[in-house]
């Protein structure tokens, strides 16, 4: 029994490793790669913390060589969902009550098991399964999944702290019980960081979780699941579920026992989730909690006050990076007449020496897009402008998926500030650029404001002080993360919780204490010292 106050040690973020050459985690990393594309593994579900293979199977392949199988891993159907569910309510039992800090020892092993041992091994994955260069798997597979465990951990205790006031003879106290039920975590394929958050913090705090990673990365996921497995993690706490949406996520959904939804994805399927746990509300034995992250169409907003070579850089990497993958990618940008010439100029020279390819070549800044559906998906985009009056090319707009899913960076200029590609989400290398007249900055605002019904991420650029001020209050609600004269990607846990509105989620800030606040239940405990013994009050005496 623990009869201590205990202090989570201060977090830090994790330190990005450079990979130059001759570096010893190069070296290291390389290995690996090879080792991880030279084996294929049969990757099972993990229920209860037993390996069940269904023998429905889906092929792994490597993006930009999809020739190239990677494995295959089993899917779940509905008599595995039960079996879960099961799995985790068992679980719940021993794991709701264990102390706090004995949960909290297994994420910090785990954090430091990323940042040591398995950080190639995670890194690699990463690489190959969704086709991230090296910076790009270093900065999400690594440092950012260590600094989620490191961070929720400590501020799961700095909640724990925050207790009422208790005036004499009496002792007022909270606790902090985590949810009855279980929650379902369903994580995206860009970030591997995020597959290993959802379903990782309500486990911080108690709660046990069914997993359903997207069926593109379930290759890192499964690394993960290992990972955790060798930090400690009881059996049943997190249940290891891929398969198709439909399969596992109509059995969850109807399960009686759901107590959150912890989401990452798009639109369309968390707004059907919604609408679901609406429809089977009297079926539930409490209310779910729904926490979501969706799509975005975030901009980068330009003064003729702003560094335009600085804006450059900020375009090209907020944009291309990760191929525009990142639901913080820059995917339409606002600049004025004034300096477009200047921006243009230097724009299309720096996006001409952008190298695209294997990430196992460090030389390349790009890559495959994750798959032949999202390849399509952005193509016709790219067409579509090909074919528009009032819309050019001036980067890109080549593509070929003979070898790997390979899609030039492409920049569209338009003249309509409500094209196609201005309003819609792309989720690849595709940035749109509507150049205003200097004169109407303040309709330019507006228009950046109305045109999307997303509000994830967006970034200002400007020196003059009061337009920044201008800009950031007219585009107060356009963006839950909102950058200044930076690229609006790249939020580190810690710094900058990340989450949006309107459209884009639920805004419940992921790697901030917001997140786990939804998935604790709190309890008021009232302790009277001394209780009256005489029901009757002092008002009710004789005059």
């Amino acid at each position: 029994m623990s009869n201590a106050y205990f202090k989570v040690p201060a977090p830090v973020n994790e330190p990005i490793r450079a990979y130059a050459p001759g570096s010893p985690e190069k070296t290291e990393l390389k290995a690996k790669l090879a080792e991880l594309k030279g084996t294929e593994i049969d990757i099972p579900l993990i229920i209860g913390g037993e390996e069940i293979r269904t023998g429905d199977t889906a092929k792994m392949v490597i993006p930009h060589e999809h020739g190239h199988t990677l494995g295959v891993y089993h899917r779940a159907g509905e008599k595995e969902v039960n079996m879960a569910v099961e799995a985790a309510l068992e679980a719940q039992k021993t794991w709701s009550v264990m102390p706090w800090e004995q949960r909290v020892s297994i994420f910090l092993k785990a954090a430091d098991l990323l940042a040591g041992p398995w950080r190639a091994t995670v890194n690699a994955a990463t690489m190959l399964g969704q086709s991230k260069t090296v910076y790009q798997a270093e900065i999400d597979s690594a440092c950012e999944l260590i600094d989620f465990w490191r961070f929720n951990s400590h501020y799961m205790a700095e909640l724990m702290k925050d207790q009422p006031y208790s005036p004499a003879g009496m002792w007022n106290r909270v606790e902090y019980r985590p949810l009855e039920g279980f929650v379902f975590a369903v994580t995206p394929f860009n970030f591997t960081s995020i597959a290993g958050n959802l379903p990782t913090s309500p486990a911080i705090v108690g709660g046990v979780a069914l997993w359903k990673p997207a069926s593109s990365a379930v290759y890192s996921a499964y690394y993960l699941m290992k990972l955790l497995e060798e930090a400690g993690l009881p059996k049943g706490v997190i249940n290891f579920i891929p398969g198709s949406g439909g399969k596992v996520g109509n059995p969850v959904m109807s399960n009686p026992n759901l107590a959150g939804i912890h989401f990452t994805g798009s639109t369309a399927v968390f707004q059907d989730m919604w609408k679901t746990i609406g429809n089977n509300i009297s079926k539930y034995k409490y209310y779910p909690r729904i926490v979501g992250e969706t799509g975005g169409k975030d901009f980068i907003f330009a003064h003729n006050s702003a560094d335009v070579d600085a804006l450059v850089v900020a375009a090209i990497r907020g944009a291309f990076e990760y191929q525009g993958q990142k639901c913080s990618a820059a995917s339409r940008m606002y600049i004025p007449k004034s300096i477009w010439p200047a921006f243009k100029e230097k724009y299309v020279a720096e996006v001409a020496k952008i190298g695209m390819g294997d990430p196992a070549d460090f030389t390349h800044f790009m890559s495959a897009v994750i798959d032949k559906a999202a390849f399509t998906n952005i193509t016709a985009y790219i067409d579509y402008a090909k074919n528009a009056a009032d819309a050019e090319i001036i980067t890109g707009g080549k593509y070929d998926d003979s070898k790997g899913y390979f899609i030039e960076p492409t920049t569209i200029v338009t003249t309509d500030p409500r094209f196609k590609s201005m309003e819609e989400e792309i989720f690849g290398p595709v940035l749109t650029i509507y150049v205003y007249e200097d004169e109407k900055f303040d309709e330019a605002l507006d228009l950046c404001d109305t045109t999307s019904m997303y509000a994830l991420t967006g970034a200002i650029w400007a020196q003059d002080r009061a337009i920044l001020v201008k800009m950031s209050d007219r585009l107060r609600n356009a963006a839950g993360n909102f950058y200044i004269n930076d690229k609006p990607t790249a939020a580190v846990v810690g710094q900058q919780p990340f989450g949006g509105g309107r459209a884009s989620g639920t805004n419940d800030k992921a790697g901030s204490a917001v997140n786990l606040l939804r998935w604790m239940s709190v309890r008021t405990m009232k302790e009277t010292f001394v209780p009256p013994k005489d029901w009757r009050y002092p008002f009710m005496g004789e005059e």
